[in-house]
C-alpha cells in the first residue's frame, strides 16, 4: 500500500478496518430516558471545568438501535449530566456502555464519545418498558417505566434529544503524556420523531468498581421519557483546549 493510500485510511487493520466511513444514519432509534436528582458533591467530582453545574441532576439513558448504516444493530446505556458552557445549556456525556465494537471504535476514534464495552438491553416486559445494564456478569443498572402511558409533546421530545452535548477528547502520546485534551460540542439537528411518551419510572444503580454509575446515586426520579426517532449524528467542534488553556 502506497503512502498516499495509507493517508486515506480511517482505521486499522488495513483491509478490514474496525468501522466503515460514515456518515451514520439511525432508523427507529429508541430511547428510555430517566432524569433523576443526585448528590451535588458527587457531580462536582466528575464534571470537568469549564463546564458548570446548575442543578444536581443526571439523566440515565438507554438506547436500542436496530438499524444503523455501516454499524449494524446495537444497544448502549449511560449517564448524561445537564451542564452549561458560556451561558448555553447542554449535557455532558459522562459514560456510555455499548455492546457493539464498531460503534465503540468509531465513537471514540472519530468523535469523542466516552464508550466502553458493556451489555445493555431495552425490552418490553408485559406492560413495562425495561432497561438494564450489565458489566461483565454483574448488574449495574435496572430502569423501569410504564409502557406508553401518556403521550409526550413531540416538540419537547425533540428538544430533549437535540440539546448540545459536550464530551472530552483525550489522545495520549506514546510516553503517556497528553497529545490531545479537548472539550468538544456536538448537536443532533437531523431528526424525525416517530413517537414519544411519558410515565412513572424507577431506577436502581448497583456499585461496581469499573462501571461506577452508582457513584451518582439516585435520590429522586424527576421525569422519564420513551422516544422513537430516525436521526443522524453531527460532527463535533472543539470549544476548549486544555493543553493551551482556552
Amino acid at each position: 500500500m502506497k503512502i498516499n493510500d495509507v493517508r486515506k485510511q480511517m482505521s486499522t487493520p488495513l483491509g478490514a478496518p474496525a468501522f466503515p466511513v460514515g456518515p451514520y444514519f439511525f432508523y427507529n432509534r429508541e430511547y428510555l430516558n430517566i432524569l433523576y436528582r443526585t448528590d451535588m458533591e458527587a457531580l462536582r467530582r466528575v464534571v470537568p471545568e469549564p463546564l458548570e453545574i446548575d442543578e444536581p441532576l443526571v439523566k440515565f439513558e438507554i438506547m436500542y438501535m436496530p438499524d444503523v448504516t455501516g454499524l449494524g444493530a446495537y444497544t448502549e446505556a449511560g449517564q448524561v449530566i445537564p451542564v452549561s458552557f458560556n451561558g448555553e445549556r447542554g449535557e455532558y456525556l459522562h459514560a456510555m456502555y455499548v455492546d457493539n465494537h464498531p460503534a465503540i471504535a468509531s465513537g471514540r476514534e472519530i468523535s469523542a464519545y466516552p464508550k466502553k464495552l458493556g451489555s445493555p438491553r431495552l425490552y418490553i416486559d408485559s406492560d413495562t418498558l425495561v432497561g438494564t445494564l450489565d458489566y461483565g456478569s454483574l448488574r449495574v443498572a435496572t430502569a423501569t417505566m410504564g409502557y406508553k402511558h401518556q403521550p409526550l409533546d413531540p416538540e419537547k421530545a425533540r428538544q430533549e434529544i437535540c440539546q448540545p452535548t459536550y464530551m472530552l477528547k483525550i489522545v495520549p502520546n506514546y510516553d503517556g503524556s497528553q497529545k490531545v485534551c479537548r472539550l468538544v460540542r456536538a448537536q443532533i439537528k437531523d431528526i424525525t420523531i416517530h413517537g414519544a411518551w411519558t410515565a412513572q419510572a424507577r431506577l436502581q444503580l448497583f456499585a461496581h468498581a469499573l462501571a461506577p454509575m452508582a457513584d451518582l446515586p439516585v435520590l429522586e426520579v424527576v421525569s422519564a421519557s420513551h422516544i422513537v426517532t430516525d436521526l443522524a449524528l453531527s460532527m463535533p467542534d472543539v470549544v476548549y483546549d486544555y493543553l493551551v488553556g482556552q
